[in-house]
């Protein structure tokens, strides 16, 4: 008998220490919300040295070359990145950390073996690779998201939401089982919607020609952004496709154009969280993309596992708990596998106990780690 309850005493102990202890790393992380955007299939090239001089050209789809080159071309990387991405160059690496360049040798990339876009969404979001998510077929994926873990958590319930220009979100989040809201290509918004939101749901439903699969991002945007505003989401994911639509049509001057948008979008959303209470100074910002493409020449049309590059990525981070180390350099490999452990860690929650599976936590994103 003694013997039990100095069992049961030992248990308790350790029961509060757990608790005590995990108390403690969540009160220490300032982030209470997050918001994820990514670009469909940008290459790290661009996002690093901005428009390249080999591909704008008619051969590669450009309407008018000297307009794009007045448009994105400089004499230098830095200027070309920085009229392709002002927001990303001025804002983000100047507050926060960027990963991927590997001209400096900051190489980031996705652990799985495919190198497009479903399998590379489900290692972001699950935080490891799963041989089974092999292909860009309208199935569920049978694996839980961090978004879906966070969900079932009491702080977070009812407090996470996605969108994604993307048909397919909604299968890769799994939406049937998910218990949060994912909006997916032409899907309309529900729920609390303003007049604005209203709007856009009628152009959705009425706009003939629009391709569920990939329709444009600036519907899938404005109604992510009326969302946001109207329910303030603690967990809020964004996903804009045309950086990968275009390449696929040998348009690299509309690959340009998307990457300006995807950049404005950002800038758009970060001020309008920095406008409301519930989000000023307790959001992390994050940024990256599912996978690269090909390099200059035929290759960055298009990536896959026999296209060399495709594998290579880039991310970037911002927000309270993140120190300010701007463009990394001879930095440690990161993966797309390390996001979902990050996410979680910047709001004091343990992915990696949950999901042993997952990759690591990136240490020098989260303060204290």
């Amino acid at each position: 008998m003694r013997q039990r309850i100095l069992f049961v005493r030992g248990l308790l102990m350790a029961l509060l220490v757990f608790v005590v202890c995990g108390a403690a790393f969540a009160a220490k992380m300032k982030t209470k919300n997050i918001i994820f955007v990514m670009t469909d299939g940008m290459r790290w090239e661009e996002v690093f040295r901005g428009a390249s001089d080999e591909l704008l050209n008619k051969e590669n789809g450009v309407s008018d070359e000297a307009a794009y080159r007045q448009k994105y071309w400089r004499e230098t990387p830095s200027e070309r990145r920085r009229v392709l991405m002002p927001f990303f160059w001025t804002a983000v690496a100047q507050k926060g950390q960027v990963y991927g360049n590997r001209d400096l040798k900051s190489p980031s990339r996705v652990e799985n073996p495919y190198w497009f876009s479903f399998p590379g969404y489900s290692e972001i979001f699950c935080g490891y690779v799963d041989p089974g998510v092999n292909s860009n077929d309208l199935i569920n994926n049978p694996n839980v998201s961090v978004f879906e873990w966070l969900n079932r958590k009491p702080a977070f319930k009812g407090k996470v939401a996605a969108f994604g220009s993307w048909n397919a979100m909604s299968y890769i989040l799994n939406s049937e089982r998910a218990g949060f809201l994912v909006n997916g290509g032409l899907d309309l918004v529900t729920g609390k919607l303003s007049d604005r939101q209203e709007l856009l749901n009628r152009i959705k439903a009425e706009t003939f020609g629009l391709s569920g699969g990939a329709p444009p991002d600036s519907l899938t945007f404005y109604s992510a952004l009326e969302y946001f505003k109207q329910n303030k989401p603690r967990v809020f994911f964004v996903m804009v496709g045309h950086t990968d639509v275009a390449p696929h049509k040998n348009r690299y001057d509309e690959y340009l154009d998307a990457a300006r948008y995807f950049d404005d979008y950002v800038k758009q959303l970060w001020y309008a969280a920095q406008a409301m209470p519930e989000y000023r100074g307790t959001t992390t910002l994050i940024l990256s993309t599912d996978h690269g493409r090909g390099e200059a020449g035929g290759g960055w049309k298009s990536h896959a596992a026999s296209i060399p590059g495709s594998e290579k990525t880039w991310m970037a981070f911002m927000g309270p708990d993140t120190p300010v180390l701007g463009e990394r350099k001879n930095a440690p490999e990161v993966t797309s596998s390390n996001i979902a452990a990050t996410i979680a860690a910047l709001l004091g929650e343990d992915y990696n106990a949950a999901q042993p599976k997952a990759g690591a936590v990136i240490k020098d994103v989260v303060k204290g780690r």
